[in-house]
């Protein structure tokens, strides 16, 4: 009927805040943790590796994790993880929103944030390198936006923990970032391990993100090779 999971009939959820990796029936309801339970233990079972579930910002909203070793891989598992989903969603009578703002107002749109790393990333690193990548990554702002999905002005306002679309900005840990960067990342001033892009939304095609973001990588990354 075009309400998410746990909407009442008429009007609105209590305000977000403790729906969040939720728990009990006044937080997510009665249908959706066995939906993604269920889709966790079919994508495990078709060879997808699916990493973890969680009860979103937003009433009715969920995550699902993949993580696939190599850029094809990663995209080749989430459209297959997508499928799975919506054929199981046939069975429980409901349909997958993807619109990355599928309410207005105080409700946390939905991304597909992308965790990236190359080998150079992860093994040598740098503050040097690191600062370069951030660099590039903002000189090919508007690049990047135009592969992330459609409707992103609707999702990357600057609140609820995103930036707004028309800026770049990394930050450790930072919710609100363009690019969040893990406390690993920066452990001993390192500099070295994966990154988050969180700009990506979830009608996003992984094939258009993870090209975009291996360009701007792989620009920097022949500097040092």
């Amino acid at each position: 009927d075009g309400r998410a999971l746990g909407w009442p009939d008429n009007g609105f959820p209590a305000p977000q805040g403790d729906y969040y990796c939720g728990a009990g029936y006044s937080s997510v309801g009665d249908i959706a943790r066995s939906i993604v339970e269920e889709h966790l233990d079919l994508c495990l079972d078709a060879g997808i590796n699916h990493e973890g579930i969680n009860a979103e910002v937003a009433k009715g909203q969920w995550e699902f994790q993949v993580f696939g070793k190599g850029a094809y891989k990663a995209c080749d598992q989430v459209w297959v993880a997508r499928y799975i989903l919506q054929r199981l969603c046939e069975k429980y009578g409901v349909d997958v929103e993807y619109h990355c703002k599928p309410y207005t107002g105080d409700w946390n749109g939905s991304g597909m944030h992308c965790n990236f790393s190359t080998e150079y990333m992860r093994e040598t690193g740098g503050k040097e390198y690191f600062l370069k990548l951030m660099d590039k990554f903002e000189e090919y702002k508007d690049e990047h936006i135009a592969a992330y999905g459609p409707d992103n002005h609707m999702r990357l306002t600057g609140l609820h923990e995103t930036q707004s679309i028309d800026k770049f900005s990394w930050g450790i840990a930072d919710r609100g970032a363009s690019i969040r960067v893990p406390h690993s990342f920066v452990k001993d001033d390192a500099y070295k391990g994966y990154l988050e892009d969180r700009r990506p939304n979830s009608q996003g095609d992984p094939y258009q993100i993870v090209s975009r973001v291996s360009k701007t990588v792989a620009e920097v990354e022949a500097e040092y090779k």
